[in-house]
């Protein structure tokens, strides 16, 4: 099980602590808030301390619209994405690499949203990361 590291609720999450436990990682972070903010400087990002995972998370948000949420572990970080039972065969029609579309497929249902959580480890998810934002946008 992934096991988040930003778990002092006296400790905000700056840039500083997250680069010294994301390590290798820094460059997908870096490409992935760059890409967010060229293509859609209208989305927000906020961390808060959730009480029931004892943890901090980030959520980026277009208007009152979560489009993902990020945490911090060892050596790098996860974003996961949520979307509705109306969203699933756009979501298997898209341009992400099937290992995500079968993650997706076989993946637990939450009452009527799926989760895709990925690990941000490889260059091939921050293209994956990519689409999901622009696919999570397009879904009214």
């Amino acid at each position: 099980m992934i096991q988040p590291i930003l778990t002092n609720k006296d400790q905000f999450p700056t840039e500083g602590i997250i680069f010294s436990h994301i390590g290798k990682s820094k460059v997908i972070w870096e490409d992935l808030f760059q890409h967010i903010h060229t293509e859609y400087p209208e989305l927000t990002s906020e961390w808060r301390y959730y009480n029931d995972g004892k943890s901090w998370l980030m959520k980026v948000s277009r208007k009152s619209k979560t489009i993902f949420w990020l945490s911090v572990i060892e050596k790098t970080f996860i974003v996961t994405f949520y979307f509705g039972g109306k969203a699933e065969q756009t979501v298997l029609d898209s341009n992400i690499s099937d290992e995500i579309k079968n993650q997706f497929k076989e993946g637990k249902q939450y009452g009527k949203i799926k989760g895709i959580t990925l690990v941000m480890n490889k260059k091939q998810y921050l293209k994956d990361t990519k689409e999901l934002i622009k696919l999570k946008i397009s879904i009214k």
